[in-house]
Order: structure tokens, then sequence, then C-alpha cells
């Protein structure tokens, strides 16, 4: 399964992420749509799953959650808009994440994109795609891709849309 991973658009979908994303069988964003049009205008490209950001508005709150956990290929997923990083969670993360660790934790908020094993957690994989949108302060907008199948995560690619 081909996988689209995106957040903080903010308003704006650069019209690259309908190529890059043509072939993926779901799309996940992270939060802070801006507007339900980023996720109408997803949708057009493959399925969506995501959740609401600190600045989404009661429509986007309506229709996504604060956060979602679920599995896809036997790999276990968490994804919430605010989560902090390795290391430095954010409080109600902390907790959730030590208790019932996931494989993979995603989120978005800070705009800064990383991917990393957190050693103190059973080696999950942290994932933040960083920001796709033009609002905030990243240097480059971006998103990534990656495949999950059998139990693992392969082929992750980070994605350079261009400078905000």
């Amino acid at each position: 399964m081909k996988i689209g991973l995106i957040s903080d658009t903010h308003s704006y979908l650069d019209p690259q992420v309908k190529e890059y994303f043509k072939d993926c069988d779901e799309i996940w964003h992270a939060g802070d749509f801006g507007t339900i049009s980023v996720a109408e205008e997803l949708r057009e490209i493959a399925p969506l799953r995501g959740v609401f950001g600190n600045i989404d508005g009661r429509d986007i709150r309506n229709e996504f959650p604060h956060d979602i956990r679920f599995t896809v290929e036997g790999v276990d997923f968490f994804m919430t808009h605010i989560g902090g990083s390795p290391g430095r969670y954010a409080i109600p993360v902390r907790s959730l994440i030590s208790q019932n660790t996931p494989d993979v934790f995603i989120c978005g908020h800070s705009h800064i994109l990383k991917i990393a094993r957190d050693r103190e957690l059973n080696k999950m994989l942290y994932m933040n795609p960083g920001a796709a949108g033009r609002h905030g302060f990243q240097v480059d907008r971006t998103i990534v891709r990656f495949n999950v199948e059998s139990g693992k995560l392969s082929d992750v690619e980070v994605i350079i849309l261009g400078s905000r």
C-alpha cells in the first residue's frame, strides 16, 4: 500500500501534490488543513485519513478526529496534530504512546520535517512530514511518500515542493 503523508497545508494545496500522490492508495493529513476544500481536493486524488489541527475550524473538526489509531498491513499507526518530537512529546501524547507504543507515530504542527527512530520507545518510528503550505517559518515545503506492506515500511521518500 502506497501512502502520501502531508501536514500543515494552511489552506494551500500545491498543484504538485496531485502528481506526487497520484499513485497513492491513501493520503494521510496530520492536521492544519486550513479549509475543507483542501480535504476535498485530496479526496479527488485518493482516499483520505486525517486529524484536525489547531487552526482548523468547525467544518474540519466535525469531519476529522483529534487523533486516530489504526492498523495498515500489520503496522500500528497513531496520528495527531500536536505531538512534539522524540524526547519532547506533548504531555497528553507522552502518556498515550508510552503506555501503548504504536509502531509509527505521526504528527505535524512544528513545520519541521523529521523522520527518526525513538530508541526510548521500542524503536517506534516518528514521522513529521513538515509543512506543505506557505504559512510558517519553514524554508522548504515538504511531503512524504512511503509503502506499507507485510508489517513493514519501505521506500520512505521526502519530497521538497519548493521554498515557502
